[in-house]
């Protein structure tokens, strides 16, 4: 029988898309090759359109098949590499993790994507950033309300769940957009807690080959 491949991760270093996949690899301790797309260029999202019909990253490649959407390859990782577990075995927290990444990587992370940015400041300069942040902030107020009921040390509870995987990228955004995040302390006593621990040291985006890139 023919041994499997490593995987392949293609991942930009500050898409938070990526990241939450690079921090569930890192969790499970799956070894990877990462391949860097510069999301600034056109040739290089043609290239990756080849590989992702949707031309964004993440996209994971496990034995020849292309996996995208970053909570997806999370949910296969999850599936295929049950250890180290993200989503809790009781039903109810299970579905709020669920609930609190969705929350984030669809109802936040979308708004202020660099496509969405990229539009908005042709139409108006400046007006990108006017948008993201009212949605972010939006957001992270919603977030919160969910972390005071359902954290503990993480997200959902005591053990990292796919929730907490969504908090540092959403964390990173709202730095770069200049927002106060002092209204928020549940957000930012678990994302400080996050900080701490090696997988998510490793998956961070300061870590990563193409580090500066288009910084």
């Amino acid at each position: 029988m023919a041994s499997e491949q490593k995987p392949v991760l293609y991942s930009y270093w500050r898409s938070s898309c990526s990241w939450r996949v690079r921090i569930a690899l890192a969790l499970k301790n799956i070894d990877y090759e990462y391949k860097t797309v510069d999301l600034l260029s056109e040739q290089a999202k043609s290239d990756l359109k080849a590989i992702n019909p949707t031309a964004k990253v993440p996209a994971f490649v496990v034995n020849g098949q292309v996996l995208g959407e970053s909570l997806a390859i999370i949910e296969y990782l999850e599936e295929t590499h049950p250890e180290v577990p993200l989503l809790p075995k009781d039903p109810i927290k299970r579905a709020l993790a669920r609930q609190i990444a969705l929350l984030v990587a669809s109802g936040i992370q979308p708004l202020h994507n660099l496509k969405v940015l990229q539009i908005l400041n042709k139409k108006e300069a400046g007006f990108g950033g006017q948008f993201a942040k009212q949605f972010v902030v939006e957001g992270l107020t919603a977030l919160e309300v969910l972390l005071k009921e359902h954290s503990g040390k993480y997200a959902v509870g005591d053990v990292v769940t796919i929730a907490d995987l969504n908090i540092p990228p959403l964390v990173y955004s709202a730095n770069r957009f200049n927002l106060d995040l002092s209204a928020y302390p549940t957000v930012n006593r678990i994302n400080a807690t996050l900080a701490e621990i090696p997988a998510f040291i490793a998956a961070h985006p300061d870590n990563q080959p193409d580090t500066g890139l288009n910084a």
